[in-house]
């Protein structure tokens, strides 16, 4: 959610900057600007809507400076207008902001009685403000920025450029991510290691209540006892090069093809083909005597925690929680001594995951995060980290992360299951090779894709959809539900195929498509009788199965999409690609913004 950059350059800043917030777009926003300084003075230039725009603003009305601020933001304070867009301040200071002052309505009505004059509906402008307020008493940026710091509750990312100061940017951050980029004669900040990718791969992140001095050759970091701090300075893995759609309409539709690649990379991580073993990854407990495990995330990384839970439970013999992390932060639940929990994200910066993990660690449980970005607060602040290998993924919709986190969490149950003697070495050898096998499966689906397509034409004119899924094929009718929700913005809810009797068949008539995901095994008469009963009252059934399942299920339903048989326990991976492919194309035929959906961000980073 927003995104910002900073430079303390040679050349121009507001071009490096532009560029910079292109490789944020994926994050979501709806309005974007720029500050430098030039001659001293702030100047800014400020557009609603996309990138494009604020580029057509530059071009008619350049802005020089080497020194210089942007942001995307995402609105939640003020509508998505220009003049609530960023940077934000006065003739003294412009800031930038990512999260929320939520403190910001006390020390406004603070700041109007002492004459300030508000232009703005944000919270941002309040900490702008309150800056100035200390400039006006001649205060130095220093001073002036801690002071305002120390005023200000919530979870933020904060960078400020200073008229007078042409080689200085001061940046903190409180509860949402802000890296430091060191290059050769010149220095950036951002809150995407992926933003700095083309300017520097060198990177210090700031800690919790960390706030920084950046010139052109350094920066100082102090604590929030305005302590000097040393913070280690890193190599992303994120390179320079363009990150692009290549031949591909949509950033979605490219990751969606990547995902037999990346199931098998991050399968190779864990498994060994010889031997057919999962290795064990550091953790800071043994598996074998471990009472109980928590599961947690937000979105579809929930939904990856979901389907977890069924493998834990069933194959490793495991107790185990799923909760979202919403309301795990809230619930506070009794926790069992020596249990552990596992965080799952995408990047690794989602600020209710972060609030849960700092409950169970406050109740001694030992915490681990499955995570795609290193660097992440969640992989730094946990005991261990998992990595999935989707690499970056730019499109808001989860696709690829999403089967690279199901195949990492399949991994850990078999290793589990092991380790604690709820299956033999042979047992785990069959069930990695179905693991394995993964990948080339996935390959086939998408060569299915113009049978996806077709299918989604008879979705689009659709106003409600129900999915259906039994045991782990549930939480993937939840996510095909999630999908076409985000992306078409169709009407759309997940359930246990048995509860679609107590209540959801309320719903079904001809007008509404019932979606089920049926793969022939242990649960395929149950569902099917389900199914069934949706026909019998004119539902439309369109069934995701297998050679087995689908000569039964074509006696009564519309459409049966044929996909590869395997072993059950894989079956949701594999069922989650056609799921997400069939919401993409229901979105491309609806004229939705596929890679961008409305009112949606790529990592929530405020509660």
């Amino acid at each position: 959610m927003c995104g910002i950059v900073g430079v303390v350059g040679q050349v121009d800043a507001a071009p490096r900057l532009l560029e910079a917030l292109r490789r944020l777009e994926y994050r979501g926003y709806d309005s974007a600007g720029i500050a430098t300084l030039v001659n001293g003075h702030v100047e800014r230039r400020r557009a609603e809507g996309k990138l494009g725009n604020l580029a057509g603003v530059l071009e008619r009305d350049p802005l020089p400076g080497t020194t210089g601020i942007g942001h995307t933001r995402w609105a939640t304070h003020g509508a998505p207008t220009t003049r609530n867009a960023h940077p934000h301040g006065t003739a003294r200071v412009s800031i930038v902001h990512n999260g929320i002052i939520e403190n910001h309505a006390e020390l406004r009505a603070e700041l109007e009685a002492e004459g300030a004059e508000f232009e703005t509906e944000t919270d941002t402008e309040t900490f702008a403000r309150l800056v100035d307020h200390h400039l006006a008493r001649g205060d130095s940026p220093e001073i002036a920025f801690s002071g305002a710091l120390k005023r200000v509750h919530g979870a933020f990312a904060l960078a400020a450029v200073f008229a007078g100061h042409p080689r200085k940017l001061l940046a903190a951050r409180q509860g949402a991510p802000l890296a430091i980029g060191y290059g050769e004669g010149e220095m950036f900040v951002g809150s995407d290691a992926l933003a700095l990718a083309p300017l520097t791969r060198r990177i210090a992140y700031l800690d919790e209540g960390d706030w920084a001095v950046v010139s052109d050759t350094t920066a100082r970091v102090f604590d929030a006892n305005d302590a000097p701090v040393e913070r280690a300075i890193k190599t992303t893995a994120f390179s320079g090069a363009a990150i692009g759609k290549g031949n591909y309409r949509h950033f979605m539709e490219k990751e969606l093809h990547e995902h037999p690649a990346v199931i098998g990379d991050t399968l190779r991580q864990y498994v060994d083909p010889a031997t057919r073993a999962v290795a064990r990854p550091a953790l800071p407990f043994d598996p074998a005597t471990l009472p109980r495990l928590w599961l947690s995330g937000c979105g579809s990384a929930f939904i990856v925690c979901q389907t977890a839970r069924y493998w834990f439970e069933n194959i490793a013999r495991l107790p185990c929680d799923a909760d979202v992390a919403s309301e795990l932060r809230y619930r506070d639940p009794p926790l069992t001594k020596g249990g552990a929990a596992m965080f799952v994200s995408q990047s690794g910066e989602t600020a209710d995951n972060l609030a849960a993990m700092k409950l169970l660690r406050t109740g001694g449980q030992a915490l681990v995060s499955v995570v795609n970005v290193p660097e992440s607060t969640m992989s730094r602040e946990s005991d261990a980290t998992l990595m999935t290998v989707a690499g970056p993924e730019i499109s808001v919709a989860s696709t690829k992360a999403f089967t690279a986190q199901l195949s990492v969490m399949a991994c850990l149950a078999l290793n589990f299951a092991r380790a604690r003697g709820a299956i033999d070495a042979a047992e785990e050898a069959r069930l990695t090779t179905a693991l394995l096998e993964v990948p080339e499966h996935a390959a086939k689906m998408l060569d299915a894709s113009a049978e996806i397509e077709a299918l989604a034409e008879d979705i689009k004119g659709a106003r409600d959809v129900l999915y259906l899924g039994r045991g782990s094929m549930f939480p993937i009718a939840l996510e095909g539900a999630l999908k076409l929700k985000e992306l078409s913005y169709i009407h759309a809810e997940g359930y246990a195929a048995g509860e679609m009797k107590h209540g959801p068949i309320a719903l079904i008539d001809e007008k509404v498509p019932v979606i089920s995901l049926c793969p022939s095994g242990p649960l395929f008469e149950k569902t099917a009788s389900n199914l069934q009963e949706a026909a019998a009252r004119g539902g439309r059934i369109i069934a995701f199965t297998d050679e087995d399942g689908a000569p039964a299920l074509r006696r009564f339903a519309s459409r049966v999409v044929v996909l590869p048989k395997v072993d059950p326990f894989v079956a949701p991976i594999l069922h989650a690609i056609p799921v997400q492919m069939l919401a993409y194309h229901v979105a491309v035929l609806k004229g939705t913004d596929v890679d961008q959906p409305r009112n949606l961000a790529k990592a929530v980073t405020v509660e």
